[in-house]
């Protein structure tokens, strides 16, 4: 990957990049991603010692795995992309890695679903900081057309933030318990957060005009051009509404470890190591793939990334549904959880990619944030709270297997989002061509 051109309209570089390579910069982002991750992850990977420790039902369960931690993380996150879109970014960055690390050690001591849920909500504050203004920083350092394989890297913190906090839970989990495990996870954090003081911030590539009018924007005047611009662009809106709807399936996921367990007769710890090694594998490749071969289709053919999304989750999603209903001792069942991985991994390079090019320079953070804030709290938040119902609900009535028909409903319920992806990626090009047009006015 190259840095950014040398165009006389943009800012130069060379002062920070003497500091700290493009790459090593991404590296350091993707590290923070992947804590952010192994700590999001955390619960879920010890539900079956967290769930009975703490005496939660399914509903409390999703509700400290979804959302009380997304609704905190969301609707400050809107706030956080605004404030990377003004602030020095690299310390806003440790303040928020701090915060969740600091916390992440404290609900380490908790007793109760209370104790628990408190700093789980707070978590989200700490946490929300981090893609955008991670993903504003990565912007003013790569050319655009690189965007899909950088967001694709720095994505990797999806599975190997999942992958890692399963095998801390399947190794590490039986010798030092659960509650070790997230005082050492939020000590290392604090570490990092410390370091990130000293980092230089990169320069922006918007015009100083257009900085200075974000500076003295107020929120709400911002917030409604964002909805004008969803509004306008059809692909931008769609790769939007497809994305709220693959996080259904990922906030049911949080129940993943549980139905392996009880429902499928794994050893707790063996399947976290197994399902662990397996998400390292297909969420490297998921990502990369959905980078590097995101970036060759729009390059290639007339339409934009999401339409490759729109073919990959055609073929793999109805994989995925099977590996649901399959014996644990057949092949196809651990080719589906691989594909599981793999399409965990596959969607972010792509679409982030789609709503950074769709983005006036101005709000790109702000932009990335609303995103973020539209899959998490409605995706992953009702998303898993409403998977939580349901399990109680099924496990109240006696139903055999609540934890499979309810993740089989729910990646149905993603599968849905699969024709906006076609509308989107059809649509791309021309809303690009518009807005570049609207910015050259």
């Amino acid at each position: 990957m190259s840095h950014i051109n040398n165009n006389p309209s943009q800012i130069s570089q060379t002062d920070t990049g003497s500091r700290m390579s493009s790459h090593l910069l991404l590296a350091l982002l993707t590290f923070i991603n992947i804590l952010n991750f192994v700590d999001r992850q955390l619960i879920a990977s010890f539900a079956n010692d967290i769930k009975p420790d703490l005496d939660l039902n399914n509903f409390q369960y999703s509700l400290l795995t979804g959302f009380s931690f997304i609704l905190f993380y969301s609707i400050v996150g809107l706030f956080m992309g605004t404030l990377a879109d003004r602030l020095h970014r690299p310390r806003l960055l440790a303040f928020g890695l701090g915060l969740w690390s600091l916390l992440t050690a404290f609900s380490g001591m908790a007793k109760s679903f209370t104790a628990m849920l408190i700093p789980r909500m707070l978590i989200g504050v700490g946490e929300s900081v981090a893609t955008p203004t991670s993903l504003s920083i990565l912007s003013d350092r790569y050319n655009k057309e690189e965007l899909g394989i950088v967001s694709a890297i720095y994505y990797l913190g999806v599975p190997l933030g999942i992958a890692a906090s399963l095998l801390i839970a399947g190794y590490i989990g039986p010798l030092i318990g659960w509650r070790t495990c997230f005082l050492l996870i939020g000590g290392a954090g604090v570490v990092i957060a410390l370091f990130l003081l000293f980092l230089p911030e990169t320069p922006r590539l918007d015009l100083a005009s257009d900085s200075q009018k974000v500076e003295k924007m107020p929120f709400r005047e911002i917030f409604s051009n964002i909805m004008r611009l969803i509004k306008q662009y059809d692909s931008l809106r769609y790769v939007i509404i497809a994305g709220v709807m693959f996080h259904f399936m990922l906030g049911a996921a949080a129940f993943e470890q549980l139905w392996l367990v009880q429902e499928r007769g794994f050893e707790k710890s063996d399947i976290l190591v197994k399902s662990g090694w397996i998400a390292v594998f297909a969420g490297i490749m998921g990502n990369l793939s959905g980078g590097l071969l995101g970036d060759i289709w729009q390059k290639k053919t007339n339409s934009g990334r999401p339409m490759f999304l729109f073919w990959a989750f055609l073929i793999l999603l109805p994989i995925g549904l099977i590996y649901r209903v399959a014996d644990p001792n057949a092949p196809i069942f651990w080719v589906g959880m691989l594909v599981a991985y793999f399409q965990l991994g596959l969607v972010y390079g792509p679409s982030f990619s789609t709503v950074q090019e769709l983005s006036p320079p101005r709000y790109k953070a702000t932009l990335i944030a609303f995103y973020i804030l539209t899959m998490n709290l409605i995706g992953l938040g009702v998303g898993g709270t409403l998977a939580g119902i349901m399990a109680d609900v099924l496990f109240n009535n006696n139903v055999a297997e609540p934890y499979t028909i309810t993740l089989i409903v729910f990646s149905v319920l993603a599968a849905s989002g699969i024709p906006l992806l076609y509308i989107s990626g059809k649509r791309f090009f021309a809303d690009r061509v518009h807005l570049l047009n609207s910015l050259d006015k």
